[in-house]
């Protein structure tokens, strides 16, 4: 696959099909619960549900007037957005099976925030839908640096947003980012 061909996610739908979507973003790996989470309201709000995987390896260069976003890599030696939306999309595919729920998958790439922000913007999208983070030591840093994806579209946009938990509760007295 060429460069310029992996930058438009072959499963992406024109952005008429999913006007007012429900927004849930997902990672590979993470629990079906977001996605769950996503499905439900959209059947609630009679909205298709738009997953996406954001590819935070590479960055918008340009978009042009039609909308097809030019994106490059972050590092030339990092080809880890395709396999990371084959797992996502085999993921989706498999829980969605028994939903009854009109549902697309479509990557993104760049900051996760932003990109959704812009999509949400650009679909007038109902809803949009994230997990919070895994607990431990390193996703305290990362998140650190880069902030809640959530807190920063809590911020930046007017819609609403529905994080979902992951991972067990912590107790009241119990540390939330344990140390090492």
């Amino acid at each position: 696959m060429t460069d310029e061909a992996s930058d438009r996610a072959e499963t992406a739908p024109s952005n008429e099909a999913v006007m007012g979507a429900v927004i849930v973003g997902v990672v590979p790996d993470q629990s079906t619960r977001v996605l769950g989470e996503g499905a439900r309201y959209a059947r609630l709000l009679g909205a298709p549900l738009l997953v996406v995987h954001v590819d935070v390896t590479r960055f918008v260069t340009y978009e042009d007037p039609d909308g097809y976003v030019h994106s490059a890599p972050i590092d030339l030696n990092i080809a880890a957005g395709e396999g990371e939306l084959a797992k996502v999309t085999e993921t989706v595919t498999a829980f969605l099976a028994g939903h009854d729920v009109d549902w697309s998958i479509q990557q993104l790439v760049g900051d996760p925030a932003m990109a959704i922000k812009h999509l949400a913007e650009k679909i007038d999208a109902k809803l949009i839908v994230v997990g919070t983070r895994k607990r431990g030591l390193g996703e305290s840093i990362r998140e650190f640096f880069t902030g809640s994806v959530a807190a920063r579209l809590a911020h930046r946009q007017h819609r609403s947003i529905l994080v979902v938990p992951l991972g067990e509760p912590v107790a009241d007295d119990e540390d939330i980012w344990p140390g090492p």
